[in-house]
């Protein structure tokens, strides 16, 4: 572009040199001027060749985040099965002390040794072996006839001992193995006897009105009043040592 210029301007002045006055070399001088003057200024300015810079995005608001959902919480650990017996649970134990109706009382205690662990639904032992159970005598007599075989006996679970601590325990004696033990000739027997011997004796008078009589009625009497008394000799319930017995729940049991 600076070369064309100055092509130009010599051009112009070569033509003023030679022509002077010459009109028509005056026109021509005349345009080659306007020419120049129309010829654009050379820039300067650096050209930058890098693209436009792209438009900015539009901002845009940011959608809220969506809640996570809550973490599942950790189940509660499970409590261990809890050392209960149900209502109705029986176990078996043996008699430790020995009772009997001629010296036991109502009010007494004896004490029984449970014969192997009592264990829940759960499978879990509740009552080991070898606990101690202590039963109250509730009610106790000997039997008084021949036809009683068995007398009167109620026993009545009261607490039962675990590892050095004491539990009370609801529940009831279903069996217990006893036995009737005959008290012998007693006061009472005698005077049974006695008193038929006489009976006799008198009726022998009555009937003989001579000695021979009045004996056989004695030996009669007396033997009548035997049979009354075996027939009526108290046999006392006894409890031996070692002997089973059948203890059963009726309200549920637990321990810690």
């Amino acid at each position: 572009m600076r070369n064309g210029r100055l092509l130009l301007v010599l051009a112009a002045a070569g033509l003023t040199a030679c022509g002077g006055g010459d009109r028509t070399d005056q026109a021509l001088a005349d345009s080659l001027s306007r020419d120049l003057q129309l010829v654009p200024a050379e820039s300067t300015a650096a050209l930058n060749d890098q693209p436009a810079d792209a438009p900015a995005p539009a901002a845009t608001t940011p959608r809220p985040a969506a809640p996570r959902p809550a973490a599942p919480q950790p189940a509660a650990p499970r409590p261990a099965t809890a050392r209960t017996l149900a209502a109705g649970t029986s176990f078996s134990a043996t008699a430790i002390d020995s009772i009997s109706s001629r010296h036991n009382k109502v009010g007494q205690t004896m004490t029984v040794r449970v014969a192997s662990d009592v264990a829940n639904d759960a499978g879990r032992v509740v009552i080991p072996a070898g606990s101690v159970v202590t039963l109250r005598i509730a009610a106790i007599a000997p039997s008084e006839n021949k036809s009683d075989n068995t007398g009167t006996l109620t026993l009545v679970p009261v607490s039962v001992a675990i590892g050095g601590s004491s539990y009370d325990l609801t529940g009831r004696v279903t069996s217990v193995a006893s036995t009737l033990k005959g008290r012998g000739v007693t006061a009472g027997d005698a005077a049974k006897v006695g008193a038929g011997a006489a009976a006799g004796a008198a009726a022998g008078q009555v009937i003989g009105k001579k000695t021979a009589p009045t004996i056989i009625g004695a030996v009669v009497g007396a033997a009548a009043g035997a049979a009354i008394a075996s027939n009526t000799a108290d046999r006392d319930v006894v409890v031996a040592p070692g002997a089973n017995v059948v203890i059963e729940l009726t309200e549920t049991f637990e321990r810690s």
